[in-house]
């Protein structure tokens, strides 16, 4: 994927939902509808400022069988390296926003028995949508949420309207918790277990189920990790004879971009492993910050995910 490929939308309406979270709606610019999509999908979200040029993936939290507009939830990040900040100090009804086609890295397992779904604050977006296709089969489920406290309860209204007895709310400030172990022992055979929030949380989870025998193939989660502030360093695009600098503040992905090279990308969280580079050389250490690569492949320092990796050296050659 590229910007070439992206849509122009317009910002039709804005709702803060939590002191930390908004609620966008995206209209086509030129009023046609939307590309289809599924429950889990996302949208990478294109922010020009001034400055510098933002892409972050936003979970789409509409109804799937309504394509005239788009959803998206933002949390305004404490660290923000400036998406989030963007998203909830610059936008207004009727700003201009590029987004790219939906892709759907988190989609509901079609052979599933039942489907088990553990969100935590903002990791509640793309079930919102999910739970859209759910009305529609004929396989049980239940959502357990998790939050902070009432009012960082994001979308809970129309959560309640819709779900009723599917729902089950947990709240820190009331010292109540998911009893992980007993939720995930108990569950037909079949279930498949679906989890997205904070890392903390997605590590628990995973780690209860595969504790208790869950298998990999039923276990589903999704984290687009921010990439994070590090040290300057030079990388030099071996096809393209390039030396791009990425400053501290600047992924590897947005400074090569910068430099006018195209890398092409479905979710720019380290998730899907579609921006995944060769690396030709590296006097340092490669600073691995993806949830796609194994450890055996981060350790034979030839390969990087350049959306949320970068390195810790003097140089570094890629095979771009």
């Amino acid at each position: 994927m590229s910007d070439a490929q992206t849509l122009d939308v317009v910002v039709a309406a804005i709702e803060q939902v939590t002191p930390l979270i908004k609620h966008f709606t995206l209209a086509r610019a030129d009023g046609g509808t939307l590309p289809a999509f599924s429950g889990g999908s996302h949208v990478v979200v294109v922010m020009r400022g001034a400055l510098r040029t933002h892409r972050n993936p936003y979970s789409l939290l509409s109804s799937p069988h309504r394509l005239d507009t788009y959803e998206i939830g933002v949390r305004r990040m404490e660290e923000s390296r400036g998406g989030s900040h963007f998203m909830h100090e610059k936008l207004q009804v009727g700003s201009r926003l590029e987004i790219a086609h939906p892709v759907n890295l988190f989609a509901l397992a079609k052979i599933a028995r039942k489907h088990l779904l553990i969100a935590g604050g903002i990791g509640i977006t793309p079930f919102l949508a999910q739970l859209e296709d759910l009305h529609d089969g004929a396989a049980p489920y239940e959502l357990h949420y998790s939050v902070r406290s009432p009012e960082h309860a994001a979308f809970l209204t129309r959560l309640r309207e819709r779900e009723g007895g599917w729902l089950r709310m947990y709240y820190d400030s009331e010292d109540q918790s998911i009893a992980f172990e007993s939720l995930l022992s108990d569950q037909p055979l079949g279930t498949h277990l679906y989890v997205c929030g904070p890392g903390g949380l997605i590590n628990r989870v995973i780690t209860t189920a595969q504790d208790l025998g869950w298998p990999d193939s039923h276990i589903h989660w999704e984290k687009f990790s921010a990439p994070p502030v590090g040290e300057a360093f030079e990388v030099f695009l071996a096809r393209s004879r390039l030396s791009v600098h990425v400053p501290p503040e600047q992924s590897l992905l947005e400074s090569i971009e910068a430099a006018g090279v195209e890398v092409p990308y479905l979710c720019r969280g380290g998730v899907c492993g579609f921006c995944q580079t060769s690396v030709l050389e590296v006097d340092g250490e490669l600073v691995h910050n993806d949830h796609f690569l194994s450890d055996a492949d981060k350790a034979t320092r030839k390969t990087i995910m350049p959306c949320v990796s970068r390195a810790r050296c003097k140089s570094l050659v890629l095979d771009l």
